[in-house]
């Protein structure tokens, strides 16, 4: 070897000792992180931005006997509300799930919620909206645009400090029987309810509150007699697809999505394409659907003849025929009857489930550890900490910080 390369080889050698040395002692320091790093790390996952001095101080403070209580100084900031919940709940809103929309009323119901600590099954049924506090001189709440909310947004003012709970019902017009949470805001209904046969509000209230899409829940066992007309039994002409594939969602979604089956969402297709100033309709006790002669959407009764012996709606009665088969496994409540009429029941048999709660821990983690639980101490963790949402009143804030507590070491 000649000298130069000598002197190469040596210096090659030493780098990568050095090199080494630096990541055994970052790692250790990383995972020996003390009080004030741990306190840190969760006020970045809750909040998404640094903490102030005196605010990290109180929370390095709390690390070592609450560490809970110092996640909850971080919940605090009022980034939590307007990034972190804002950018968590934004993707429920649309069927692209994108991140990137406006502040809506579907949104800033579920801020609410998690503000006031109340039993987050509400979402799916309760008559709650949450609107802008009427001191910043917004646009009034409109059933047929969304300024009141981008206004509240472009303002930015503190969501934490300026949304106020009100009744759905008075705000929408919807009688108290047909609210159901998020199911029934403007958002919801643009997203879901304009057009199609109301399938679609089925579908993502599936994925986005139960985190199961129809594939994952598909039962071919079970009977096929609530099959609406418009889904045809030998699709190309052989009935086996229908009988191997079609019936597994639809046996289970149609009896369900009847739940739907007075809503609509109404906007000018020739002058507005994207629905920005519809609105939800619904068809209350004594309205009649001028092309059904009855309160059912005319939705309901679309492409009748691709088969005539099929379903025809007649009510918004619904049935969960998943109590039954290999669905059991979402875990629905007993207490419930598993039938009903109109989106609110429907809401509160979802929302009820085991497989809501496991579906909004399980989000809450992979939203503040940033990653899905991976491992079996993280679904260790998610099975206690369902547990713990479940006995502490479904307060999601609770599992935002036994998530960061958990994750804070990382």
């Amino acid at each position: 070897m000649t000298g130069r390369n000598r002197i190469r080889s040596l210096i090659i050698k030493a780098c990568s000792t050095a090199v080494l040395v630096a990541l055994v002692s970052g790692q250790a320091g990383f995972a020996q992180a003390g009080p004030r790093e741990q306190a840190k790390r969760i006020h970045d996952r809750i909040a998404g931005v640094p903490p102030s001095s005196s605010v990290l101080d109180s929370m390095a403070s709390l690390i070592p006997s609450d560490p809970e209580a110092a996640a909850f100084i971080a919940m605090n900031d009022p980034a939590f509300y307007n990034v972190t919940l804002k950018n968590f709940a934004a993707p429920w809103t649309n069927e692209a799930m994108s991140k990137f929309v406006p502040l809506n009323d579907y949104i800033a119901t579920v801020i609410g919620l998690v503000r006031d600590r109340e039993d987050f099954r509400k979402v799916l049924y309760d008559d709650v909206l949450y609107i802008g506090d009427p001191s910043l001189n917004l646009p009034n709440y409109s059933t047929s645009n969304n300024d009141h909310y981008e206004s509240l947004e472009n303002s930015g003012v503190s969501l934490k400090d300026n949304l106020e709970r009100v009744n759905q019902s008075t705000y929408t017009g919807l009688p108290t029987s047909a609210t159901a949470g998020v199911i029934t805001s403007r958002a919801s209904a643009r997203a879901f309810f304009s057009a199609g046969t109301n399938r679609a509000m089925f579908r993502f209230t599936l994925i986005n509150h139960m985190c199961n899409d129809l594939e994952q829940v598909a039962d071919v066992t079970l009977p096929p007699d609530r099959i609406r007309q418009d889904v045809s039994r030998s699709p190309g002409g052989d009935s086996r697809v229908f009988l191997n594939n079609c019936v597994g969602c639809h046996s289970g979604m149609d009896p369900m999505a009847q739940a739907f089956a007075y809503y609509d969402y109404e906007y000018n297709a020739n002058t507005d394409p994207d629905g920005e100033l519809g609105r939800l309709v619904y068809n209350a006790m004594g309205e009649t659907d001028p092309e059904t002669g009855s309160r059912v959407q005319a939705k309901y009764h679309i492409n009748s003849a691709t088969f005539e012996q099929g379903y025809v709606t007649p009510d918004d009665s619904w049935d969960n025929y998943w109590r039954q088969g290999a669905n059991r496994r979402l875990g629905w409540d007993p207490s419930l009857p598993g039938s009903g009429s109109g989106a609110k029941s429907l809401g509160r048999e979802f929302a009820h489930s085991d497989a809501f709660a496991e579906c909004q821990v399980k989000k809450v983690f992979e939203n503040v550890c940033l990653r899905p639980p991976s491992d079996s101490a993280d679904r260790s963790q998610v099975s206690s900490m369902v547990a713990s949402f479940a006995s502490q009143g479904y307060d999601l804030k609770q599992v935002f910080a036994e998530s960061a507590v958990y994750c804070m070491g990382e």
